[in-house]
């Protein structure tokens, strides 16, 4: 029986998974790592880490499943979106890889936004720091010799991809968040690589998500224990590829991602943008279909946070706020930490504690700090609700969602069902791994790509929404407060 192995090129860690023939999940490995930030607004990571990584984690594998490793028929990719790795004519990179969460080309944004008109509709968003093509303009203006060099511009997943192959190739759902990708045509646009001041010919080639890229190299597979050829999937970008992972591939799915970032997801059949909310319209990673995001920056990450500034771990915070949740806690976070993407565009807005008094101890701020992330989804849910809820539940994925209060509490603040799914932390790369097997022509998206199996339904306490409602409008006028409302999208 073969099997698929799924790569996940993450921010805070790389996450490899070996996928059996009917879909369950053998084996998996993490392998972590950090990110610079070397200025203000500035999130940088060295692309080396990635590959190290990936080797890792395939090779702790590889020891302890032999039998299945010898099977392993694809390998699919999965990555963080919208990061520039700018490589020269070696195919080495010229510097550090500019990440999602970077905020620096705010001003570029306002260039391109002002000399594409169109740029909205076409690109499904318009310009946002955290984006690729405004990225390669910042290079060009401040960093000219680096530009200079740059050969070839492509995505974090994909470096993994040219050591894996020898290849330069993207896939759509990751070329969408660029901006350089025209949505609705699934083709390259060269107004906006002029406009960034690249060509086509820096460009990867561009293929779905579930056709091969390419095989392995001989000294790759070699030390991977692998045939020579054996095939690499396109992949996808980590939000389609979570969507394949959970099997949102149709009209109406949708699932919340609580993972370095956050996403709320809806599948789309067909393209359908809304700029002017700062809702991403982007190609999904399988053909033919699209989605619709309300993305923050800041996911699961302000509590990893917390925990690491008061020494103690994420599961045992959770605990301790559930032991003491209460609904007369004035405390109040908001959870800025990177910026935020939807609905504020604001790459210098940052995080604070309201509400802070004498009494206050750890587990009312563990509280606050989950609050206002599901918050910061209900501002998404508004964004993407303009014209009616488009879906009736909610998956769950990330590491977020292996927390039962958490999911709880999201369900109560956007008033939605959510399910939470086993093994739903495997996410992205699991839709990694979905696609392997796609590309080999071994199945359907329809009978691939399904809903794991349901373990627990958190359905929308109505006891909870006054509480609930009343804080989350003192949450926006916090914001509001700080940085003006013209700044918020989410409810006119």
């Amino acid at each position: 029986m073969a099997t698929y192995l799924g790569i996940d090129v993450g921010t805070s860690a790389v996450k490899v998974i070996l996928m059996g023939e009917s879909g369950e999940v053998l084996d998996s490995q993490s392998e972590s790592y950090g990110f610079d930030a070397p200025h203000p607004l500035w999130r940088e990571q060295n692309p080396e880490i990635w590959w190290q990584g990936t080797q890792t984690a395939i090779t702790k594998i590889r020891t302890r499943q032999s039998y299945a490793w010898s099977a392993v028929a694809a390998i699919g990719l999965s990555g963080q979106m919208h990061g520039a790795v700018c490589l020269d004519e070696q195919n080495k990179p010229v510097r550090p890889a500019i990440l999602w969460n970077d905020g620096r080309a705010f001003k570029e944004c306002e260039r391109l936004n002002q000399q594409l008109p169109h740029l909205g509709e076409s690109a499904g968003v318009p310009a946002m720091p955290g984006f690729t093509a405004p990225k390669l303009l910042w290079l060009k203006q401040f960093e000219p010799d680096v530009f200079s060099q740059i050969h070839t511009a492509i995505l974090p997943k994909d470096y993994v991809r040219l050591k894996l192959t020898g290849e330069l190739c993207t896939d759509v759902s990751d070329a969408a968040g660029t901006l350089w990708l025209n949505e609705q045509l699934r083709n390259w646009d060269e107004s906006v690589l002029a406009a960034s001041g690249i060509t086509l010919a820096q460009m990867p080639k561009l293929i779905e998500g579930n056709e091969i890229s390419g095989t392995l190299t001989t000294e790759t597979a070699l030390a991977f224990g692998l045939s020579v050829d054996t095939p690499v999937c396109g992949g996808g970008g980590d939000a389609a590829a979570g969507g394949v992972g959970i099997g949102a591939i149709n009209e109406g799915d949708a699932f919340v991602s609580l993972g370095t970032s956050g996403q709320l997801f809806v599948a789309k059949e067909r393209y359908t943008a809304n700029p002017k909310k700062l809702v991403h319209a982007f190609a999904h990673a399988i053909p033919d279909r699209w989605y619709q995001m309300a993305c923050l920056l800041n996911g699961a990450s302000p509590l990893a946070w917390f925990a690491s500034i008061c020494g103690q771990s994420v599961s045992d915070l959770l605990e301790e706020a559930e032991q003491h949740s209460t609904e007369s806690s004035a405390e109040m976070f908001l959870p800025y930490l990177s910026g935020e993407r939807t609905p504020h565009n604001n790459p210098f807005a940052t995080g604070s504690f309201q509400g802070m008094t004498s009494t206050t101890e750890r587990h009312h701020m563990t509280q606050a700090i989950l609050e206002g992330i599901a918050y910061s989804l209900r501002d998404c849910l508004n964004a993407l609700s303009e014209k009616g809820l488009p879906f009736h539940e909610l998956g769950a994925i990330g590491g977020g969602a292996r927390s039962r209060y958490w999911l709880q509490m999201i369900a109560d603040v956007l008033e939605v069902p959510i399910n939470q799914y086993i093994g739903s932390e495997s996410g992205p790369a699991l839709g990694a791994a979905r696609l392997a097997k796609l590309s080999i022509k071994d199945g359907t998206p329809e009978s691939t790509c399904i809903q794991p199996t349901v373990s627990q339904v958190f359905e929308p306490r109505r006891e909870k929404s006054q509480y609930h409602l009343e804080k989350y409008q003192r949450f926006a006028e916090y914001y509001c407060q700080l940085y003006g409302a013209k700044n918020r999208h989410s409810e006119d």
